[in-house]
């Protein structure tokens, strides 16, 4: 009997455990489900980027299929002097042409060159010989017109250009532009060329584009790559706004087309960035916009028809902007505008900040300069302009851009006087037109900013000075009005251009 009952009180045993860890286990569940509820009250987060990747690389056969036979090599011949790449003769002699003239280094070698046997100048006695050079170019018409740049062209009267198959024609010289680095050849023959547009619409970083070309006389070669960069500046001129591309560029490749995947050309192949020679990644494409441009006017008129405004020009650095008492470093400040041009005869002055061409904003100099080139000569345009402090519009016709041709001039020093502060030592000049810089001080405000001796002052805080002690004036006034630097235009040679100097500090 006693064993009869025990089963029946260890089975109530198992079930009270079983319940009490059922208990045990529904608080656990209990503060896990509670930290799950606190945790749905932390804050929301906006989400990352995500972009959704292409299903394959791209394919150009199709592309290249189609845009190579526009395509062209072109090959030029032009007389040249037997001389070394690094510009000496055959005894490693440098010709002192290479050297700016009356400088130091011409004036040393030059005496070697009636050293030579029977007096001979070693470099003018060698035999001239005809030297080959190679670029692309790509038809743009059916009937042979070829877009290449002006460098491959350039010294040269005998083209030759030569098709995808190989064959051979003869090129005449229709115009050229060095400002821009374009040209455009002409090919006559009885046949319908294959030829390529240009490309409407923006270029973006990070497109895919496809170059073809001649890198080095090898023919027609096809790379890829992205664009990596838009609006860069390299220095060529005023008109530098390229397309920076990573497909591999080459010697050879100058002149040739760089295309987007729908078969039209997004810019020329113009420079490479390249310290070893050979392509690094980093090439420069003039834009297809401006292309059409300049070669439209090349055909028209046989050479770039610009708008010329007639000003010395210069960013507006931020020390200038608050010398001017202007909000933004932004604009153009005309430095001088020149004798008898349109700027000059429409009133711009020296010390105008042009912010705006007929209500579009104006960047900087180099901005100036592509807008008004954009213009047709005889063209009235409004500029907006910043002087004395206050907004003015002023209407110019634009006039053609002449050829630039201007002469420096030197001067003397006599009893020079100090502008500490500045870091200058001042004389006066022969015809009183402006303050000779007889010195610099190297540790400077005045050294910092590119001012060099022999340059003149003419004009300190928006006032023409011809003394020394007229430049101590306006600084000295210019300190007690709480400037933090005092904005001088400097004459450089035949280059006018506004500084602000800031005050040494006490």
């Amino acid at each position: 009997m006693p064993e009869q009952n025990l089963a029946p009180k260890t089975g109530r045993r198992v079930r009270s455990r079983i319940l009490l860890g059922t208990a045990l286990a529904a608080v656990i569940v209990g503060g896990v489900a509670g930290e799950a509820v606190l945790g749905s009250r932390t804050p929301a987060y906006a989400e990352a980027v995500r972009v959704q990747a292409a299903a394959q690389m791209p394919d150009f056969a199709d592309l290249v299929d189609k845009v190579k036979p526009a395509v062209v090599s072109v090959r030029v011949k032009q007389d040249v002097t037997d001389v070394a790449d690094d510009g000496s003769d055959d005894n490693g002699f440098p010709n002192p042409g290479q050297f700016p003239p009356g400088s130091p280094m011409e004036r040393f070698f030059k005496q070697f060159q009636d050293q030579g046997q029977g007096g001979k100048n070693r470099w003018h006695s060698q035999p001239n010989r005809r030297a080959v050079g190679l670029g692309s170019g790509f038809f743009i018409s059916e009937d042979g017109y070829v877009v290449t740049n002006n460098h491959v062209v350039d010294g040269s009267s005998d083209f030759t250009v030569t098709d995808a198959d190989g064959k051979e024609y003869t090129a005449k010289l229709i115009g050229k532009d060095a400002k821009t680095d374009l040209a455009l050849l002409k090919v006559d023959a009885d046949k319908k060329f294959t030829y390529v547009e240009f490309a409407p619409g923006d270029v973006r970083v990070g497109q895919w584009v496809v170059a073809v070309g001649n890198p080095f006389g090898l023919g027609g070669t096809v790379t890829a790559g992205i664009v990596s960069a838009l609006g860069r500046d390299i220095g060529s001129s005023a008109y530098d706004d390229f397309i920076q591309i990573d497909a591999s560029v080459n010697k050879g490749n100058s002149g040739g087309p760089t295309f987007n995947l729908n078969g039209q050309v997004i810019g020329i192949n113009t420079a490479i960035y390249s310290p070893s020679g050979g392509s690094v990644g980093i090439a420069f494409d003039i834009p297809a916009a401006t292309a059409q441009r300049v070669i439209a006017d090349l055909k028209e008129h046989g050479e770039v028809v610009r708008g010329w405004l007639g000003v010395q020009i210069q960013p507006v650095t931020k020390d200038i902007a608050d010398s001017l008492k202007l909000a933004d470093a932004k604009g153009a400040l005309v430095a001088d505008p020149q004798q008898d041009s349109p700027a000059a005869a429409a009133g711009i002055k020296s010390g105008d900040a042009i912010l705006t061409v007929d209500g579009k904003k104006v960047d900087d100099a180099r901005n100036l300069s592509q807008i008004i080139g954009g213009y047709a000569p005889g063209t009235t345009v409004k500029l907006g302009i910043w002087r004395g402090g206050k907004d003015e519009t002023v209407e110019v016709k634009l006039g053609k851009m002449p050829v630039e041709q201007k002469v420096a001039s030197a001067q003397e020093d006599v009893k020079p006087s100090s502008v500490a502060d500045l870091g200058l030592a001042l004389s006066p000049t022969p015809d009183d037109k402006g303050v000779l810089v007889s010195d610099v001080d190297p540790n400077g405000a005045a050294a910092e900013q590119g001012i060099q001796a022999g340059d003149v002052i003419l004009a300190v805080g928006g006032s023409e000075v011809s003394r020394p002690g007229d430049v101590e004036r306006e600084v000295v006034d210019a300190k007690k009005a709480g400037m933090k630097a005092v904005l001088i235009r400097v004459k450089s040679g035949d280059q006018t251009r506004f500084v602000a100097l800031p005050f040494a500090k006490a």
